[in-house]
């Protein structure tokens, strides 16, 4: 029978690093680098406000569909999840949750999350839910959410917002000098989301609201759209995000959309063509704005959501009854960013997918579009939502190795609505730095850690500073 002292301890400084190399290259190369969040859902009104949580379940589990999905399996209450229970009785929950979450990515992110900033290494469960409650608590009034971007070193955090967004918040908070830039990505989803025709028209009247007119033609519709991305540029946006189940790339004419705009006004139904062809439409044009002032475009694909139609009755959409889906992506993409690039009007483009049987397709088709005028100009984007974890980071890595350039890579992002997520940065780059130490020492690649440093710190930090170009 082996003895304890024969085992790893469980998350200490070595966490995750199985080689010496791996070692050297997290602690000496990846470990000091800055972060740029380039997607996330962080809430700009309380970092404009520096808002400070009253205890550590509001800023730790208020929001966390991963954590709700998790114990709702594990047979709790949806009272502790998102219903009137209180803060105490919703962390004694998440507690006794977490023993059962084993080899699920929530049991190292929660003690990941509650190492670093807490510095509490006691490993969370039903006994100890008292005792890691109150040393969370104790230290809450240092952790503001300004505090927190401060901590974690992040230089950039670009969070996701509606075109009707005032951005009033990303305003106060460049006005205020606060050291971490807060800056609006453009994600006009709603836009362009036609299954409805009422919730369209309802979109439709905003978009006019906001931009002090009344909104009878498809022509109206696009010169205030195209206002609200002007306005969004001058408030140093610098990047747009879609989240859809796939690619739309139908053909369709100009008179042929107007008339369809104009059924949406007057809710006449549409054929499944009809509304695909006016995604595929309105993808063009925001594909062209972006390039014409070169943003960075990004489309999120794969999700099946609201599965769950009574759960999305009673809770809302964004509660954690999301999966993956099993779309086809790969002509509609190839013919989307083709046409762009036979137009010349291809922008920085990074693409993710929710599935990872689409790893080996999106590594090769980004490689159709990069053009040499910059590296990585097409990017595949980074393990996404269910993905985001070892296996997941590992398998899109590998793919992107194997077919394209990991070096060229512009790294991680938190995709996360909690300021205690960055811990995820950390995860990626000890996986990422565990990659390249097992080649390394497995005569794979050569023993040549300052060059091979450089890479992980390029993927860690610099491919995104120079990609982006924020900081």
């Amino acid at each position: 029978m082996l003895t304890a002292s024969v085992f790893k301890p469980f998350l200490d400084d070595d966490f995750l690093l199985q080689t010496d190399t791996a070692r050297r290259l997290y602690h000496d190369y990846a470990r000091q680098m800055p972060i740029i969040d380039y997607h996330s859902h962080l809430p700009p009104d309380q970092i404009a406000a520096n808002k400070r949580f009253d205890n550590v379940t509001q800023a730790w589990l208020y929001g966390d569909h991963y954590k709700w999905r998790a114990m709702r399996t594990n047979g709790v209450n949806e009272r502790y999840c998102t219903g009137d229970a209180s803060d105490w009785e919703k962390f004694e929950k998440w507690a006794e949750t977490v023993p059962y979450t084993m080899r699920n990515p929530l049991y190292h992110w929660t003690h990941m999350e509650l190492k670093n900033p807490f510095g509490v290494e006691t490993v969370l469960n039903k006994q100890s839910a008292r005792e890691v409650f109150n040393a969370c608590n104790e230290q809450m009034p240092d952790w503001s959410t300004q505090a927190l971007l401060t901590h974690f070193n992040v230089r950039v955090v670009c969070s996701t917002d509606d075109p009707t967004d005032s951005l009033e918040d990303h305003k106060r908070i460049a006005e205020s000098g606060f050291g971490t830039k807060v800056l609006p990505t453009f994600r006009p989803d709603k836009a362009m989301a036609v299954d409805d025709a009422t919730v369209f028209q309802a979109y439709v009247k905003k978009v006019g609201e906001v931009c002090n007119q009344e909104i009878r033609t498809l022509t109206e519709y696009l010169d205030c759209l195209k206002k609200r991305h002007d306005y969004f540029h001058e408030v140093g946006c610098r990047l747009s995000d879609h989240g859809l189940e796939t690619m739309y790339a139908e053909d369709y004419t100009e008179s042929g959309i107007q008339q369809i705009f104009q059924k949406l006004l007057y809710s006449v139904d549409l054929t499944k063509l009809e509304k695909n062809q006016f995604r595929s439409f309105m993808l063009n044009q925001f594909a062209e704005w972006d390039w014409e002032k070169g943003w960075t475009q990004q489309f999120h694909l794969g999700a099946l959501r609201n599965n769950n139609r009574r759960a999305l009755r009673t809770l809302g959409p964004d509660t954690g009854w999301d999966s993956i889906g099993d779309f086809r992506h790969a002509r509609a993409l190839s013919k989307f960013l083709g046409q762009l690039d036979d137009k010349d009007k291809l922008t920085k483009t990074i693409l993710y997918n929710l599935n990872p049987s689409d790893n080996e397709m999106m590594a090769t088709m980004i490689g159709n579009f990069n053009d040499g005028s910059i590296p990585g100009k097409v990017q595949f984007g980074s393990g996404w939502w269910f993905l985001d974890q070892k296996d997941g980071m590992e398998k899109q890595m590998n793919a992107l190795s194997n077919m394209g350039l990991l070096s060229r890579f512009v790294g991680m992002l938190t995709d996360s609505r909690s300021f205690l997520s960055y811990s995820r940065h950390e995860y990626f780059r000890r996986i990422l730095c565990n990659l390249f130490g097992n080649d390394v020492e497995g005569g794979e690649l050569p023993n040549d850690v300052e060059w091979i440093g450089k890479l992980v710190q390029d993927i860690c930090y610099n491919n995104a500073e120079e990609y982006f170009g924020w900081a």
